[in-house]
């Protein structure tokens, strides 16, 4: 069966996104807001009628993924891309771990679900829902597999409204990684397809 690399790649734009989101928060207490929007309401499209819905429907949404994707496959072993590469690898190991516990995977698909009812009276980027998520990802994720290490100011970590949004962005990461894989994605595409994966993330950019 062939490989839809549309599909795979926004869905490792999605993991991307969250990364380099994450990264901005760590060194800069910020990050992007609208592309936190789109990351962050990934998590409430749980049957969507195709990759892109996922993203809000239009590939402009994950530019900023895509174009970290292109930075992640080209990067070297140093520097700002080394760390992104890092986090995005580290999602990856993370819903490998979360899929193979169904106990964890099932309390998740539950966690999820209850925030409509939250939804009803708070925006999403509130840091209501966003310490609500960032639970989500304390109880249900970070005990099935290694903790990612986040890295960054010392100073602004210790912001407990700036690690209750790493913790929602890495939930995002972590639906995007879920994704991933349903569409047919896997480590062997990043040491084997990279090319495939460089200009089929390069064409998409070429629509934003």
């Amino acid at each position: 069966m062939a490989k839809n690399y549309y599909d795979i790649t926004l869905a490792l734009a999605g993991i991307c996104q969250a990364a380099r989101l994450v990264q901005q928060l760590a060194h800069e207490g910020n990050c992007a807001q609208e592309e936190m929007s789109v990351s962050l309401r990934s998590l409430l499209e749980m049957n969507p009628a195709s990759t892109l819905a996922v993203y809000g429907n239009n590939e402009a949404n994950l530019k900023m993924g895509l174009e970290t994707l292109l930075g992640v496959l080209n990067a070297n072993r140093q520097g700002p891309g080394a760390e992104l590469t890092r986090y995005a690898l580290s999602l990856m190991v993370l819903e490998r771990k979360l899929y193979a516990n169904k106990a964890a995977m099932n309390q998740l698909g539950e966690r999820i679900d209850q925030l409509d009812r939250q939804l009803a009276h708070f925006e999403l980027e509130s840091d209501t829902m966003i310490s609500s998520l960032a639970s989500i990802y304390v109880d249900v994720v970070s005990p099935a597999g290694p903790r990612i290490q986040v890295t960054g100011s010392p100073a602004i970590l210790q912001n407990p409204q700036v690690q209750a949004k790493v913790r929602a962005i890495l939930l995002a990461g972590i639906r995007s990684a879920v994704l991933w894989h349903q569409v047919g994605g896997g480590r062997l595409q990043l040491m084997f397809s990279r090319n495939r994966l460089f200009e089929q993330a390069k064409s998409i950019l070429a629509h934003c």
